[in-house]
């Protein structure tokens, strides 16, 4: 069986506003800056992935708690009508 050639992603050119002091810095780590940023790029998006689901866990979690704790005792406001 042949085995299928790798492709790289698709990429494409954007317009970003870096400091100037700090691309001359970075200029003397890396020889190749865009494939730098975009490798941390991906790495905040993960990051930030990773958060907000867990963020969306926790709220369902704290949901789910207001929900039992309403069922077993009702909810304050049964106890003030305002009719």
């Amino acid at each position: 069986m042949k085995s299928m050639p790798q492709t790289s992603p698709a990429k494409r050119p954007v317009n970003l506003l870096l400091n100037e002091g700090n691309v001359e810095r970075a200029r003397q780590y890396t020889a190749n800056l865009s494939a730098t940023v975009d490798a941390l790029l991906a790495e905040f998006v993960e990051r930030e992935r990773l958060r907000r689901d867990e963020q969306r866990q926790h709220y369902a979690a704290v949901a789910e708690a207001w929900n039992r704790l309403e069922a077993l005792n009702g909810s304050f406001a049964d106890e003030h009508s305002t009719l």
